[in-house]
């Protein structure tokens, strides 16, 4: 295993998959399909926390997404490799960020970058929009089951990116959009996409150049940043008892070498049109027995930090990967006392990879795993123990805890001050080319 390789490529990205409960781990109910409605008007008060504005009725969001002709999907010129992303400036080191790029911001338009929240493809639409536009918020996740089609996902996609106009930084538009059981958009203008376990099949020239058209549908609609694709690791023969991944063949086979080839010929596809990537879930759930998203308590006692599935994230670093996700799962022989997304030793192993990207966390707003800790503490300790990006994508409406929390901690504790710029610096760097 590579350790400290030279500065890995910045991107970024995240996950939800059910309406209810969904995160990264795994599908968990399957909500029915539906058109997409048209954003609420809103009839929420200022939000009172540092750095909010009130609303007015000409900043407020109201376009309504409708069916119709989608437009036609950008094109790409394929690279021979990964797509290039900025690099750390003159004078600071491998892995550490550019603190230049927010230099003079305020504290709470740093923590909004470092928090991405969900927008249910269902809705309600407005408690989002709000969040965007009064804390800042720098990333959305476009969450639920939609087969509305591109034209309406993209007249949702353009209300939040209204909301977000006056940052400034872009805004993240993220999905979960791997193929078979975990697949946001469908519709006119979306591909139904194969599981990952299908995609292995492929031969990986093919499955990139299949890839490159699914990440030019995403762009179409106004995505930039797809969280997958799933490089966990699976044995075979427990792929059955292995609920969040293997149940639902999200995994890319069952050797490392199938996974890294099949795996990266996605991202590198997904990269090829435009779309930012981020591999998940470090240091892989291949061998639990029970999904995080359900399950409080869920536990590997054999993946250490030399173990094949960390191998299998080097080479995903290696080959690109703007983003690397946090699994929630506890790690006994990295960390017997704290899930990985809040283990600065499991947060640490990436960067030990030479990856100075942005780590994201899976869903920490509804996952049962971490529901025994108050939602503003989550998004604290994932970001003291490392962590660049905080998605509360399954229950949006934690979100405003989780900004409270963070600036609160910040502003009592300078250390910590110090990892919220360094996360927000990451975050605005892996924005560089949207």
């Amino acid at each position: 295993m590579t350790r400290f390789r030279p500065l890995g490529l910045v991107a970024a990205a995240v996950l939800t998959v059910a309406a209810l409960a969904g995160g990264c781990a795994g599908p968990t109910t399957e909500p029915d399909p539906t058109t997409l409605p048209g954003p609420a008007q809103s009839s929420a008060q200022p939000s009172g926390r540092p750095g909010g504005t009130s609303p007015s009725p000409s900043s407020t969001p109201t376009p309504t997404p409708s069916a119709g002709t989608p437009s036609p999907i950008p094109t790409a010129t394929p690279t021979g490799g990964p797509t290039p992303g900025p690099t750390t400036q003159p004078g600071t080191g491998p892995g550490e960020p550019d603190l230049s790029l927010v230099a003079g911001w305020t504290l709470e338009e740093k923590v909004g970058q470092v928090v991405m929240v969900g927008l249910p493809v269902k809705g309600p639409f407005q408690p989002t929009f709000d969040m965007v536009r009064d804390d800042h918020i720098g990333g959305v996740f476009l969450h639920g089951r939609t087969k509305a089609g591109r034209q309406p996902v993209k007249n949702l996609v353009d209300a939040a990116v209204d909301a977000a106009a006056g940052e400034r930084e872009p805004l993240f538009v993220a999905t979960d959009q791997e193929g078979g059981a975990v697949q946001v958009l469908r519709g006119t203008g979306f591909s139904d996409i194969p599981s990952a376990v299908d995609q292995a099949t492929l031969d990986p020239a093919d499955l990139r150049a299949r890839s490159r058209v699914w990440g030019q549908e995403l762009a179409a609609a106004g995505v930039n940043l797809n969280l997958a694709p799933v490089l966990d690791l699976v044995p075979q023969d427990s792929a059955q008892s292995n609920p969040p991944i293997g149940v639902f063949g999200r995994n890319y086979g069952y050797t490392a070498e199938s996974v890294i080839v099949h795996g990266n010929a996605f991202a590198q596809g997904q990269r090829d049109a435009g779309v930012q990537t981020s591999i998940k879930h470090f240091p892989g759930l291949g061998r639990v027995t029970a999904n995080t998203d359900t399950t409080a308590g869920v536990t590997d006692t054999v993946t250490g930090p030399d173990a094949p599935s960390v191998d299998v994230f080097d080479a995903g670093i290696a080959a690109g990967s703007g983003l690397v996700m946090m699994s929630s799962a506890v790690y006994t022989r990295i960390d017997p006392d704290a899930p990985a997304v809040f283990s600065p030793a499991a947060v640490g192993l990436v960067r030990e990879l030479g990856f100075d990207g942005v780590i994201i966390t899976d869903d920490l707003s509804a996952a049962v795993q971490v529901t025994g800790v108050p939602a503003g503490e989550r998004a604290v300790r994932a970001v003291d123990a490392g962590v660049d990006l905080v998605l509360a994508s399954a229950k949006p409406s934690v979100a405003a805890s989780m900004v409270d929390a963070l600036v609160a901690r910040a502003q009592d504790d300078p250390a910590f001050a110090a990892k919220v710029d360094a996360a927000a610096a990451r975050v605005v760097a892996a924005k560089s080319g949207l």
